[in-house]
């Protein structure tokens, strides 16, 4: 019955020592959310607007202008492309929101 148990207990041994040798792989966990880059060099000088707000959604021309429109011998700064575009649809209507300097 001792020879049974120590060659179980040998062969125990011999096969957790085997699956040791083999090195282990990981893999990175997948990103939760894609982050976009940011072309930080399309960023316009707050001085060469005419605005004080984005006409379209009424953020603050100091927290960055992506693009911009001419509207009645005014150059007018948008957040972003989707504000300019907007505004396009009915300038008349939104210029009153961009507190003109």
């Amino acid at each position: 019955m001792r020879t049974n148990l120590a060659i179980a207990s040998l062969m125990a041994l011999s096969f957790a020592a085997c699956d040791s040798s083999k090195p282990k792989e990981t893999t990175p966990a997948p990103a939760a959310t894609a982050i976009m880059p940011v072309d930080s060099t399309k960023s316009y000088d707050i001085a060469l607007v005419n605005n004080k707000k984005d006409p379209a959604c009424g953020m603050p021309v100091t927290a960055g202008i992506a693009d911009t429109a001419h509207y009645k011998d005014k150059v007018l700064g948008f957040c972003g492309t989707e504000c300019k575009n907007e505004f396009k649809k009915n300038p008349d209507a939104l210029i009153a929101a961009a507190e003109l300097k």
